[in-house]
């Protein structure tokens, strides 16, 4: 039976302010990551910890900080997996048009209104901007009022001017956005999810969606830009690169764990989706750790 929970989140900001600043520590539980959208422009700021970027169609896995932008009404789904000591994620929602509907016409706003363009792609930002940028977004906390405004103008004009970003989305497909779709896409994500490590037949998941096989593999081509094999795999190839930088595990076994059954095929499918073979990019990866 598919979920019934809203996939269309309802952000409300405190009563008198047009800007929600939230923040989520390691004392907190994380809330229950699901497939959502929202009219919101997102900041999420993690200072330290590490997750799964899944932004559109983008797959991604994240270790120590993470600066986004995601414009509005892009799907998304949960960040952070967890939060070191002292570790928290800060996140940031406001609408395009929150000091009014001819603000961003301004002359003076056009490297923000190319920002807004910019985020309905999503957008990574990397360490020279993270380190700049971070702190002011936790100062967001601090404040309230005319000053929280005239802080998220700054960061967004701080944002606006770097060059230091990577576009996710980068092909710019668009995932079903309707409430009923996105709850449907939510539950099949959220069984994948649960399920990688093993087979997943398509029968099985074509049931989780209440649908025949044929319907359900035009029905995600469709919502996903990709086939289920495909996806599946993605899932786990980023899972693959958490275990890589984080366990000494060897390969092989990493192979078999994600919920591959053949090595050959693991690494093919492993350089396709980073460019690189599994051994180099844990290679890599203690280089930059050291």
């Amino acid at each position: 039976m598919i979920n019934k929970k809203p996939a269309l989140e309802k952000v409300s900001p405190s009563f008198g302010s047009s800007i929600l600043v939230k923040q989520h520590s390691e004392q907190i539980v994380a809330n229950q990551a699901f497939w959502h959208f929202h009219p919101e422009i997102e900041l999420v700021y993690v200072d330290k910890g590490s997750g799964k970027r899944h932004i559109g169609n983008h797959l991604s896995y994240f270790n120590k900080s993470q600066l986004l932008l995601l414009g509005a009404n892009l799907p998304h789904y949960g960040f952070s997996d967890r939060l070191t000591v002292k570790g928290s994620e800060t996140i940031v929602q406001f609408k395009p048009d929150f000091l009014g509907d001819t603000f961003l016409d301004l002359p003076e706003m056009k490297s923000i209104t190319s920002l807004f363009e910019r985020a309905k792609k999503g957008i990574m930002y990397k360490a020279e901007t993270k380190k700049h940028v971070g702190s002011k977004i936790q100062k967001l906390l601090e404040l309230d009022g005319f000053e929280r405004v005239m802080l998220i103008l700054e960061i967004l004009h701080d944002l606006a001017n770097s060059n230091h970003y990577t576009l996710l989305n980068v092909d710019g497909f668009a995932f079903e956005t309707s409430p009923q779709d996105s709850n449907k896409i939510d539950h099949i994500f959220k069984h994948i999810n649960n399920n990688f490590e093993r087979q997943i037949p398509l029968q099985e998941i074509a049931s989780e969606a209440s649908m025949t096989v044929p319907a359900f593999c035009r029905y995600f081509k469709k919502s996903t830009g990709k086939t289920f094999t495909k996806l599946v795999n993605e899932i786990r190839v980023v899972h693959a690169t958490k275990l890589l930088y984080e366990s000494q595990n060897s390969i092989t076994d990493i192979c078999f764990d994600c919920g591959f059954n053949n090595f050959s095929h693991f690494n093919k499918q492993f350089k396709e989706f980073t460019g690189k073979s599994a051994s180099n990019y844990r290679s890599e990866m203690k280089r930059i750790v050291q």
